[in-house]
């Protein structure tokens, strides 16, 4: 009997072992011994990752091929042998960073974190701005935002704004998502599935658990299609080896600016003929903005 490979996605990983979504329900699966020869430069399969995979007789399957990632959420991890690309959430639609207007006092700063870490892996972004029943004008504090380009979806889970929105946003992708502690984001996802927001708290509970032995990550179903997976530690991703000039890139109210810069090497603080200081003087840098890519520029937090 000639067993038939099938196409599936990796919705579980632990310890080695993988659970395949498969038209035919979940498989539990291992790696084909023949994928784990030669150099690793990082994970060779993580949750989010498209496969080929044969179901063998007692249920259980082999992975046989990992299809190309689109993008990757990625940790770098410095080893003797060279820097070791941890996959945190393979092929992700699209990261969702939930951020109060209030209670907690909204974090920009770690917010322009982590806007510059989806530019730098090339994820597409949406702001969830919650709680927005606490403040007379959300749109002040996130506004900014959607001037540079960024889609900001405005949220309250006592008023119900926002929340078919987010629904139809998280629907038939596979989302990562972040943002500080105490900011509404499992209750926000109760109101969108029942038990979603409890589901994510227990997976994000075994994660930081788990940061000095086996993590566990997964892929948590929504009812609409899609999945969503909790992926804390957006803060340390990814920048400790961003050159400074490099920088500019990321931020997207100031990439185009740089070529206008009287000098090459501008570092967009003090030289005569920068774009970037003209831009802000005219108000069309915001100036909190400046400030959070002056202090990511110089390495600071």
């Amino acid at each position: 009997m000639i067993n038939t490979v099938i196409p599936g996605l990796i919705v579980r990983a632990q310890s080695g072992f993988f659970t395949a979504e498969t038209g035919a329900g979940a498989v539990v699966c291992q790696l084909r011994g023949r994928l784990k020869h030669g150099p690793r430069a990082g994970d060779l399969v993580a949750v989010g990752d498209r496969v080929r995979l044969t179901v063998l007789p007692d249920g259980s399957g082999v992975i046989e091929d990992v299809e190309p990632r689109i993008r990757s959420i990625v940790r770098l991890d410095p080893r003797p042998r060279g820097v070791y690309q941890q996959i945190l959430l393979a092929n992700p639609d699209q990261a969702v960073f939930v951020f109060a207007c209030a209670h907690p006092h909204p974090k920009l700063r770690m917010l322009d974190r982590f806007l510059v870490v989806a530019e730098k892996q090339r994820v597409p972004v949406v702001i969830v701005a919650n709680k927005i029943d606490l403040v007379e004008n959300p749109k002040k504090i996130f506004g900014m935002y959607e001037a540079i380009g960024y889609r900001v979806l405005y949220a309250s889970t006592h008023s119900g704004a926002g929340v078919e929105e987010l629904r139809a946003v998280l629907s038939g992708k596979i989302s990562a998502l972040a943002g500080p502690s105490g900011v509404g984001k499992s209750s926000l996802l109760n109101v969108i599935q029942p038990g979603l927001g409890l589901h994510v708290r227990e997976v994000s509970a075994a994660i930081n658990k788990g940061k000095h032995t086996t993590v566990m990550r997964q892929l948590i179903p929504l009812e609409g299609g899609g999945y969503v997976a909790d992926t804390p530690g957006w803060k340390s991703l990814a920048l400790w080896d961003t050159e400074a000039e490099e920088m500019d890139a990321y931020f997207r109210e100031i990439a185009p600016l740089v070529a206008g810069c009287q000098f090459s090497d501008c570092s967009h603080t003090h030289e005569p003929g920068c774009a970037v200081q003209a831009a802000l003087k005219a108000g069309k840098i915001h100036a909190e903005r400046y400030e959070s890519y002056l202090r990511l520029r110089a390495g600071q937090d």
